[in-house]
């Protein structure tokens, strides 16, 4: 359509919407749900929406502010409800007019907060909350007009405020809370265009964080929205206080899933800020008083009868997060001097597998093949992980080396370097953790040596780590070979 045909088509379109406002109720104006129809099809072009006047927008407040008024009227009386259908079907056309109208548009998303847009469909979405009825239409209105503020919060600071002081707290509660899918996905849309560190920090508040916990939820229930993965990632665990307040709230189901969250943002591969490097450090220090906490709670999974004990479950999540933590350099530092941290791994570890021995269960070493539900069971990999994050702990530095020694850690690592079914690559950490704990550490070098001589240490696990012990002046040194290739 070129610019000539574009303008006059506008020109009409506003001329029937301003007589349609002028109305004085909705079923008066006859063809204005048509009007607002193809109104809809022109702002779904960037240049219609750049070519539209105020007043199209002013008209179209009018007829929402009408249908306002004729909604609360009819919800007083009962026997008038069945005439809602139609009146929302408009209205829902109103908002999808609005949505197109602010996509990419600075102009329009001033114009239309300036106008008092937001307020209005704030007031439509609380008004259309409270009632009972659940038509396809009322549940078209909270969608579109949702989508009409995320719309008008893109990229746009002030409008965004503007959102966050109407609809903060009750809206996002209500919405969080609704049982249409649509509606919860567009919901987390607002919040998260809408969400800065400082309104992170609102949350902290009681009755807020109730709004931190709607989306968790969220994000449990549908694994698959984006939004709520992304308020998660973006902006609560920016917050080391809020995680810390959050995470006492949750049960062990939703600490659970908290953790995984956790995983998946230390696990990219983005290069972080100085200040977001700083916000983990604090997160990875909360996580290891957590562990310290709870880590003898692993026990339990030597029931048969305890496989799926949450408590359990949470201290292995904890223990992810701290090995995945412990890879990075800089939160590996922070870790490495963390108060008890090291005594509570190596500690964790001899119980396990002192339990292992005593009787038999996960922890137990297998050497065979095992079944499915073996396999599956959530403590697969436990000790794996405790001699990771000990290797971790010890990389290039001296003194967690030489706590190992002092707690007895080496004996207790090379006892867990055959190949275990319940644990797999316990052989490669258990390689990984040796490294680093004799890395120009001569004493931590002869325990080893000491221990091949006197046959507790196994000569074939040693060179399958890549170590041999040599004599040398009356000495045994340990030392790195390379594997004969094979053929």
């Amino acid at each position: 359509m070129a610019a000539a045909e574009l303008e006059a088509a506008l020109a009409a379109v506003a001329q029937q919407l301003e007589r349609a406002a002028g109305a004085e109720r909705l079923s008066e104006a006859p063809g204005c749900l048509e009007t607002v129809r193809r109104l809809t099809g022109l702002f779904r072009e960037a240049l219609p929406r750049e070519m539209a006047d105020e007043n199209i927008f002013q008209s179209l407040l009018k007829i929402l502010t009408k249908a306002s008024s004729e909604i609360e009227l009819v919800c007083k009386d009962s026997t008038e409800l069945i005439t809602l259908d139609t009146c929302q079907l408009f209205i829902a056309e109103c908002f999808r007019c609005l949505r197109n109208a602010c996509v990419q548009c600075a102009k329009n998303q001033d114009i239309m907060r300036n106008l008092g847009l937001i307020e209005v469909s704030v007031h439509f979405i609380q008004l259309l909350h409270g009632l009972e009825v659940q038509q396809e239409s009322l549940l078209a209105v909270l969608r579109c007009s949702l989508q009409f503020l995320g719309n008008l919060a893109a990229g746009n600071g002030d409008s965004q405020n503007s959102i966050w002081k109407c609809a903060f707290p009750d809206l996002f509660l209500n919405c969080l809370n609704h049982h249409d899918k649509k509606i919860i996905t567009y919901c987390c849309m607002v919040l998260f265009t809408c969400l800065n560190s400082e309104k992170v920090r609102e949350l902290l508040e009681h009755k807020n964080l109730n709004i931190a916990l709607a989306v968790l939820n969220t994000y449990r229930k549908q694994l698959e929205s984006e939004w709520s993965f992304l308020i998660f990632t973006d902006h609560l665990l920016q917050c080391p206080e809020l995680v810390k307040v959050m995470y006492a709230k949750l049960s062990n189901q939703e600490r659970i899933t908290l953790l995984e969250l956790i995983m998946a943002k230390i696990s990219e591969n983005n290069s972080m800020t100085n200040d977001e490097m700083a916000v983990l450090l604090k997160d990875a220090e909360f996580f290891a008083s957590c562990f310290q906490e709870k880590c003898h709670d692993v026990l339990k999974l030597t029931s048969a009868t305890k496989t799926e004990d949450e408590e359990a479950i949470v201290t292995i999540r904890l223990l992810d997060v701290l090995c995945e933590m412990t890879s990075n350099n800089e939160q590996l530092e922070h870790l490495q001097t963390y108060p008890g941290l090291l005594e509570t791994t190596v500690d964790t570890l001899r119980l396990t597998h002192l339990a292992g021995k005593q009787t038999t269960n996960i922890f137990t070493a297998t050497h065979s093949v095992t079944g499915e539900a073996e396999i599956s069971h959530p403590a697969v990999g436990f000790k794996s992980h405790l001699i990771r994050l000990i290797g971790n702990l010890c990389y290039k530095n001296k003194e967690n080396q030489d706590k190992v020694y002092q707690l007895d850690g080496i004996p207790l690592i090379l006892d867990n370097c055959s190949i275990d079914d319940n644990n797999p690559f316990v052989n490669q950490w258990a390689v990984y953790a040796i490294r680093n704990l004799t890395e120009k550490n001569e004493r931590n070098q002869d325990v080893i040596a000491q221990m091949e001589q006197q046959g507790l240490a196994d000569n074939s696990a040693l060179k399958n780590m890549g170590l041999e012990i040599e004599k040398r002046d009356e000495m045994l040194v340990l030392k790195s070979v390379r594997k004969n290739p094979t053929s």
